[in-house]
């Protein structure tokens, strides 16, 4: 079996080894938020199941998922396991590879582009920034079915961080109102985006503060939560850095005449 990343939904954004092994498979086992065009480059004579998984919609238990793909798997088919983003972040992998390998059924894994890295490369937003964010943290607002969002908020409310939260429209009120609570300023930039990397992709800035009181007004796609300062709009960044992150163009000047001299 191979469980391969689709990435965040554009299919020029997957890796030649997912088009190859969608090529080969004989069967398809995909999710959800898996696109159409990222289908079609599945073997035409493949079985496509839809083993979907939205948030409060959930079209098969894992148990059931993970039997499914044994059972073709037993059957002697090339197998994939089609899932969104990276397999390996939020996607539940570790427990079908987890079932296989108690079956002896051998499993590749093929990475994909998850949705935090997408959504910064669509909107042109890097997520760490020297002087400013020293590291990303990604967190999944949506737990097993039945349980609490009640994530380690002091933990999480690093203002020389970025958050990445995936799935995090319905929680976002929830969210702002833990990230402030825990000491982060309300004017930290929020930036959710829906159906990242999508041609529907929509954007929605707001701040902290904002979101702990009205939520966000995206729409009902899946949506990801993008917080802190790396965020800031460029010139506001360069002014908090200050000298830190200037340039010396006299400098620059001397070693590009340097390197035209030899």
């Amino acid at each position: 079996m191979t469980l391969v990343g689709a990435g965040p939904g554009d299919p020029d954004l997957l890796t030649v080894a997912a088009v190859k092994a969608l090529a080969a498979a004989e069967v398809v086992l995909y999710d959800a938020l898996v696109g159409d065009g990222i289908l079609d480059l599945a073997h035409p004579g493949a079985e496509r199941i839809c083993v979907g998984k939205r948030s409060g919609r959930h079209s098969l238990p894992q148990g059931e998922i993970n039997a499914l793909i044994a059972f073709h798997a037993q059957r002697g088919k090339r197998v994939v396991r089609l899932k969104g983003g990276d397999p390996m972040v939020f996607g539940r992998a570790g427990e079908e590879i987890e079932h296989l390998d108690g079956l002896g059924i051998p499993v590749r894994v093929i990475p994909g582009i998850t949705a935090a890295l997408g959504c910064a490369a669509s909107t042109g937003l890097s997520l760490t920034k020297r002087g400013v964010s020293r590291a990303v943290t990604f967190v999944t607002a949506h737990g097993r079915d039945g349980e609490r969002f009640e994530p380690d908020w002091a933990r999480l409310a690093d203002p020389q961080g970025t958050l990445a939260i995936y799935m995090g429209r319905e929680q976002a009120r929830a969210v702002g109102q833990g990230l402030t609570g825990a000491g982060l300023p309300a004017d930290t930039p929020v930036l959710a985006v829906e159906n990242g990397c999508r041609h529907d992709e929509r954007r929605y800035w707001t701040t902290l503060g904002e979101m702990a009181e009205q939520g966000v007004a995206a729409g009902k796609g899946p949506t990801l939560l993008l917080v802190g300062e790396a965020l800031r709009p460029r010139h506001a960044v360069n002014e908090m850095v200050g000298t830190a992150d200037s340039v010396d163009l006299r400098a620059l000047g001397d070693l590009a005449q340097r390197f035209d001299h030899d």
